[in-house]
């Protein structure tokens, strides 16, 4: 190989100055490179840059693909990318390469699957690009300047996800037509690429001075995802399969099991030792992963010429067979932990040998769930299955909080919403990893909430908050779901997103990012000032008006009666209440004028909506303009907006409380009831709801579900929001002003008696360790971050706060809110 390094006819590039001048104005000093097939889709190529290092060097490089890319250094994965955006948000990472004097080579595997990819994943034009830092490097490495080739990558087919609807298709390898060996750049094959357009940062322009059709790279705003073998697992059932079974109809009986055969699938699973598979065999190995993982398969087989062996994932068991995928949405499951005569319906990959020596089959893109079936098919000649190994992947969110309480009921539930929330951190919040891998706004706020009580870490919920932004459409609303492909609105969401940008303000100390979010948020407000009609309420905006999986069969699809198409008590309240929202951010980041605008319009939405909801023989708001329905939902928006007069905040409490035809929130939408519980100081309410949680791991859940049973999903971090209610509502730990530069603790800790707990906090750590002997005693202590004050409420009474640690000993009233 030449040393491109010092190759005297490359025209050195643009140095110092200049090259920061040509980077800032948005062109790149690489190109996009395309394999002559790209066009078509799905498809898979490798890229691959062979070059010599003169003496040893750290590098760093830049990279990015579309749609995906695996890169390859020596032959080693070094990472996976890009970060998912969209087309004027797409990510590149930047890698340091440490390299030795000699040779090496760079490969980068790219697909671009089109309708087969996740809906989460967007696309310009297939290609790759890649420049280093250092511009002395940009002949010998950067795409579009230097020598890379690229072959297609032929023998990966792909058949549709039936199950879930979001994450794409399911891939099939067919190793006899595999280009073993490609991530070393081994193997013939390998021509000049086609040279694409340059790269353009993101707000850029391209050479014609025009914004065009190319991806607008920006930095990737999240850090590389966690990436280690998963270490647990058992094999719960194997069995002989007749050539002729279908095996979602085929229930998993003890009766059928192969107990001789558990001891070597272990063995494999702990990777102490291969796995010999005769000829003409047919096998079902149920693994049970022991918790909810989110997984790349890697797989290495010898031998098996003809063999096939799919390995799927399932969340659990169902205890009746599905006959239609749509069978999902109420099928019950009963017990996780259980198999015994229930039925497996997974979806997954299909790995197929070619005969060869150690083949590493891995999938494109990851599963999740919690168990995993391998079919094993084999033909005239034996496999060996060398190792099985679940590479588990997700955000690096790691808890540096703690909550200990006397209850042990805390320490049970405490990992399984710690976990969801894991599990539903990629490189976006996600719904759910199994069915749909979308970020939706709903989810989101609840996801960001929880997470600013467990890490320092907000680079995550930034993303969020921003990507929903750039999502919004010209009328001002934002996409319910984003990145996706499949537009969808959910007015209520956009709603809520207004009042995630009001959440990162009060509980992290980053004011200029919420400025930036503010031209976002008020063409939401104005969206939505715009649907008011001649009654001064906001007729049902045009889209999905989604507001909670209730049970109540007068909710179509979660939209509550007169929702769509008509004026909706809930959703006026909870317009009313994102306006005082608006109104702090607007009087926090010094805009007086709009922030008297927003309280005006608070009260004139507050009035409108009185005269049409309030029922006043019931003392409620009811749902629809008729009366004939009344829920939880309204009654909380209501209160937590802070609008009413004493008597009706008096009266909506007792209802509240008392009335037992109320539709009640289910999951995801309790978040807001505790928010109000805890408004009226009625933590005994929250701790009776909170046993649909403490129930979760005598049922053998691992995460948090969807909604109640039957649940379609098993894994649904809108469940972990009792994270932030331990925190927020039980212990009372809140920001009293932006920043969290002030601190209110107000606790509740209703059966509690015993408290320890650590808050993540933007200068720091608070610390709190309290006791509660007997009913109206509260002892302890409190320690703030230097510099930061704050208040302890305990009933009527205020004692100021200081930084530092404090020992606290008063009489604990209980207090009246309303």
């Amino acid at each position: 190989m030449t040393d491109l390094k010092q190759n005297p006819f490359l025209i050195p590039p643009p140095r110092g100055a200049a090259l920061e001048r040509e980077w800032h104005t948005g062109a790149w000093p690489a190109r996009w490179i395309v394999h002559p097939e790209a066009a078509a889709r799905p498809g898979v190529a490798a890229y691959r840059c062979r070059f010599m290092a003169s003496e040893a060097v750290e590098l760093r490089i830049h990279v990015s693909a579309d749609e995906r890319y695996a890169l390859y250094l020596d032959g080693v994965r070094i990472g996976r990318g890009p970060e998912r955006g969209d087309r004027y948000h797409w990510f590149f990472e930047t890698y340091t390469l440490n390299l030795a004097a000699g040779d090496h080579g760079l490969v980068a595997l790219v697909w671009a699957l089109g309708e087969s990819a996740p809906l989460a994943q967007f696309s310009v034009r297939p290609g790759f690009i890649l420049t280093p830092d250092d511009p002395t490097w940009i002949p010998t490495l950067a795409t579009g300047v230097a020598a890379w080739e690229t072959k297609r990558l032929d023998g990966l087919t792909f058949f549709k996800n039936h199950l879930g609807f979001g994450v794409g298709d399911n891939v099939e390898i067919d190793g006899a037509r595999f280009a073993w060996g490609f991530e070393r750049g081994d193997g013939d094959g390998w021509s000049a690429p086609l040279i694409g357009d340059e790269g353009i940062s993101a707000g850029g322009f391209d050479q014609h001075g025009t914004l065009g059709a190319a991806q607008h790279l920006t930095p990737a705003m999240v850090p590389p995802m966690y990436s280690a073998p998963w270490r647990k697992g058992i094999v719960r059932h194997i069995a002989s399969v007749a050539p002729d079974a279908d095996l979602v109809s085929t229930p998993i009986r003890r009766a059928d099991d192969l107990p001789d055969e558990h001891a070597a699938w272990d063995d494999l699973l702990r990777g102490r030792a291969p796995v010999a598979i005769p000829p003409h065999t047919r096998r079902r190995v149920l693994i049970d992963l022991e918790d909810y993982v989110c997984a790349y398969t890697r797989l290495v087989t010898t031998g098996g010429a003809g063999a096939a062996v799919r390995v799927s994932w399932a969340e659990s068991l169902y205890a009746d067979a599905l006959n239609a995928w749509w069978d999902i949405f109420h099928s019950h499951k009963g017990n996780r932990d259980a198999i015994e005569d229930k039925y497996y319906c997974g979806e997954g990959d299909i790995f197929r040998p070619d005969g060869g020596a150690r083949r590493a089959f891995e999938n494109l893109w990851w599963k999740a769930g919690r168990y995993v079936e391998i079919l094993v098919v084999t033909a005239d000649a034996p496999l060996t299955l060398e190792s099985l190994t679940f590479i588990e992947t997700r955000y690096p969110l790691e808890p540096e909080s703690e909550f200990c309480a006397d209850d042990p009921r805390f320490a049970r539930i405490w990992p399984i919403m710690v976990r969801a929330l894991q599990m539903c951190s990629h490189e976006t919040f996600m719904d759910c990893p199994y069915y749909e891998q979308l970020m939706y706004v709903g989810d989101t706020r609840l996801e960001t909430l929880v997470t600013y009580c467990l890490t320092h870490d907000d680079r995550l919920p930034r993303k969020a908050i921003t990507m929903f932004d750039v999502s919004r459409f010209p009328g001002g609303l934002t996409q319910s779901r984003y990145p996706c492909r499949s537009t969808q609105i959910i007015p209520p969401f956009s709603l809520w997103w207004c009042g995630m940008v009001y959440d990162y303000a009060l509980w992290r100390d980053a004011l200029d990012f919420v400025r930036a979010r503010m031209p976002g948020v008020r063409a939401v407000i104005d969206a939505f000032l715009s649907y008011r009609n001649a009654s001064g309420l906001v007729a049902a905006p045009p889209g999905w008006n989604y507001v909670d999986w209730t049970t109540d069969p007068a909710w179509h699809r979660g939209v509550p009666p007169d929702g769509e198409g008509g004026a909706n008590g809930i959703l006026n309240w909870h317009f009313a209440l994102t306006l005082t929202y608006v109104a702090a951010l607007e009087e926090w980041l010094g805009e007086p004028e709009n922030a008297a605008r927003m309280r005006r319009y608070a009260a004139d939405v507050a009035r409108a909506t009185t005269a049409a909801f309030w029922d006043e023989g019931r003392g409620l708001f009811a749902d629809d303009l008729a009366h004939a329905h009344f829920s939880e939902h309204a009654q909380c928006l209501a209160l937590l907006s802070g609008l009413l007069d004493a008597d009706k905040r008096v009266r909506i409490a007792a209802g509240l409380l008392t009335a037992d035809d109320l539709t009640r929130t289910t999951i995801y939408f309790s978040h807001y009831l505790f928010e109000t519980y805890r408004l009226l100081g009625r933590v005994d309410r929250l701790f009776a709801r909170l046993e649909e949680w403490f129930e979760l791991a005598d049922l053998g859940f691992k995460t948090t579900r969807e909604h109640p049973e039957p649940s379609r999903s098993d894994c649904h971090a809108w469940g972990a929001h009792p994270i932030y209610h331990s925190y927020a509502t039980i212990l009372g730990i809140r920001p009293a002003a932006p920043g969290f530069r002030e601190v209110a603790i107000q606790p509740l800790l209703g059966p509690l008696t015993v408290v320890k707990a650590t808050l993540p906090h933007p200068q720091g750590e608070i610390a709190v360790d309290l006791t509660q002997p007997e009913p109206g005693l509260l002892r302890g202590a409190i320690t703030l971050p230097p510099g930061v004050t704050g208040k302890l409420i305990l009933g009527d009474e205020v004692y100021p706060l200081r930084g530092g640690r404090q020992d606290i000993s008063a009489v604990c009233q209980r207090i009246e809110r309303i």
